[in-house]
């Protein structure tokens, strides 16, 4: 009789620590932007698919021609390539994935085509939902849909960078 009691009682003790748990959560509205600081831009986070994905293909390496190339190659793959042309020479790096808020979810997606080798840029001043893509002497080739997949899973969930709140998903 007395195990059923100490039992019980200890039954009422936990179920009292999950109402006061639930009660006073305050994650539940954690990477809401209602926490967000005044002025910080609104970071669409959403990992987009390749259809809904916008791009500028620059050609920031030596090797004349590469942008028109890597831009057909985003093209079978089903992105939108909005601008081909040249940037800067001298990119020693694989490629500079350029963005803002608007272009966070879409420049996570494009990490994966480059195997996370790429250097993001964040900019939060920018206003478009465009990623530049400035490819650089390091660049061989595109990751294959297996890699691409593989990589993805490495990444994990798009984030939020810095200076930035994520945008609350619409239900």
């Amino acid at each position: 009789m007395r195990a059923l009691v100490v039992v019980g009682l200890l039954a009422v003790v936990a179920l009292v620590f999950v109402v006061v748990a639930m009660v006073r959560d305050t994650q539940s509205k954690g990477g809401l932007a209602g926490g967000c600081p005044e002025g910080w831009p609104l970071a669409d986070v959403r990992l987009r698919e390749q259809k809904d994905v916008k791009i500028n293909v620059l050609n920031g390496s030596d090797e004349a021609g590469r942008a028109g190339d890597v831009a057909d190659d985003f093209r079978n793959r089903k992105f939108q390539v909005k601008k081909v042309g040249n940037a800067p020479k001298g990119v020693d790096g694989v490629a500079v994935l350029r963005y803002g808020p608007k272009g966070v979810g879409s420049a996570h997606l494009l990490r994966a085509y480059f195997l996370d080798n790429a250097d993001a840029q964040y900019d939060a001043k920018r206003t478009d939902d465009t990623v530049d893509v400035v490819l650089g002497n390091g660049f061989q080739q595109l990751a294959t849909t297996t890699e691409v997949n593989q990589s993805l899973g490495d990444l994990g969930a798009p984030a939020a960078p810095a200076g930035s709140c994520p945008m609350p998903v619409e239900k």
